[in-house]
């Protein structure tokens, strides 16, 4: 998260999301400790043959495309939608919870949440690009986040980041955390945007 505004190159053409390969294995992960590994093998078996091998073969570190993060997320819908219809926020926050906490610590662990939203390291850019989260308004245990310059076409993302900002709001030391998706450009708003509100706490160690 940054509050720094990304300029577009005008007449540049858009470059394609992407995705660490971090977002597939902590999804697979989540599946397997929620939903046991025969489930997780029945959302591979949901992959084409080469969407399959692709996200075996991702490390934590590689870039993939933001598809295949997709196609992986709507196999997994289809599998746990019904019995867990908050699987895709859990999911996010598992994702923060694990490797996020344990590559990112030092982002994330800070005395305010307001000090982790505004800080120069971009979380967002650790886990995708192009494109990145601004603070667009901010106030006592408030502010507002607005994703810019990242294209996609995929509800199951933004409920992934609803999950995984509580999560992290958590990690910097705010109580009582509260996450709202506020506008979505999937439903026909101009902007992603998510509400974030908490209380001061104790940072939660791992």
């Amino acid at each position: 998260m940054s509050a720094a505004r990304l300029t577009p190159v005008p007449g540049a053409p858009a470059l394609a999301p992407m995705a660490k390969g971090s977002t597939l294995r902590t999804t697979l992960a989540f599946i397997e400790e929620s939903a046991g590994a025969t489930t997780a093998q029945r959302v591979l078996g949901r992959l084409t043959p080469a969407e399959r091998e692709a996200v075996r073969a991702a490390g934590a570190t590689d870039e993939v495309p933001f598809a295949l993060a997709r196609a992986l997320w709507r196999a997994a819908d289809a599998e746990l939608r019904d019995a867990d219809p908050t699987w895709a926020e859990k999911s996010g926050a598992h994702s923060i919870a694990s490797v996020g906490l344990k590559l990112y610590g030092g982002i994330l662990r800070k005395p305010t949440p307001l000090e982790f939203l505004t800080e120069g390291i971009s979380l967002f850019r650790l886990y995708y690009h192009p494109g990145d989260m601004e603070v667009v308004e901010r106030g006592e245990g408030r502010v507002v986040l607005r994703l810019v310059g990242f294209d996609h076409d995929e509800p199951l993302f933004c409920r992934r980041q609803s999950g995984g900002l509580h999560r992290a709001l958590q990690a910097a030391g705010g109580s009582e955390p509260r996450v709202t998706h506020v506008r979505c450009a999937l439903e026909g708003d101009a902007f992603c945007e998510w509400e974030l509100a908490w209380k001061s706490g104790p940072v939660v160690s791992e």
